[in-house]
């Protein structure tokens, strides 16, 4: 009988490998390398509640410099990975309209009146076609819950932040 050529590769036999052997493999929840695996998918888009990252971050700062930051940090991030990267603020929040020239590859939203940038980043996330990779970086559980059961990957705020730094 002649030797096939899946029998000439090295493994390890079924029952050999424990859990814990697997586990250490495996990249932990918080490990902002999942973040790069997701967003190297083909298609990725990255849907960022852009309050939350920011007050989470630096909340000392003022809410326009918060804004201006986290935009920068974005655009390297979009830049790096090719990903479609959108930003989601409150419009509640704002005291008066906001002239931004968005930065290169990142599209930022504000929420109208009477909406909330939750409620946005739901939409957005409903919006997407089946099966697309799509993103959402919030530590809001409601955000989090409402974006996974529409197909959508959560992933912390601070992973975000510790991918930017």
């Amino acid at each position: 009988m002649s030797v096939r050529p899946a029998e000439t590769v090295d493994a390890v036999e079924p029952g050999r490998m424990t859990p814990k052997d697997i586990a250490n493999r495996a990249l932990s929840e918080h490990d902002p390398a999942v973040l790069d695996q997701l967003l190297a998918l083909p298609q990725a888009h990255l849907v960022v509640d852009g309050y939350n990252v920011t007050k989470t971050g630096y909340p000392q700062m003022p809410l326009e410099k918060q804004r201006l930051r986290l935009l920068g940090q974005l655009a390297q991030l979009a830049a790096q990975t090719g990903a479609e990267v959108t930003c989601v603020f409150d419009g509640a929040e704002l005291a008066a309209p906001v002239l931004l020239a968005p930065p290169r590859g990142v599209r930022v939203l504000f929420s109208k009146p009477g909406v909330t940038a939750d409620e946005l980043i739901r939409q957005l996330v409903r919006a997407e076609p089946p099966g697309r990779p799509v993103i959402v970086a919030s530590t809001d559980r409601e955000v989090a819950d409402g974006v996974a059961r529409a197909g959508a990957r959560p992933v912390a705020s601070a992973m975000l932040l510790k991918r930017l730094a």
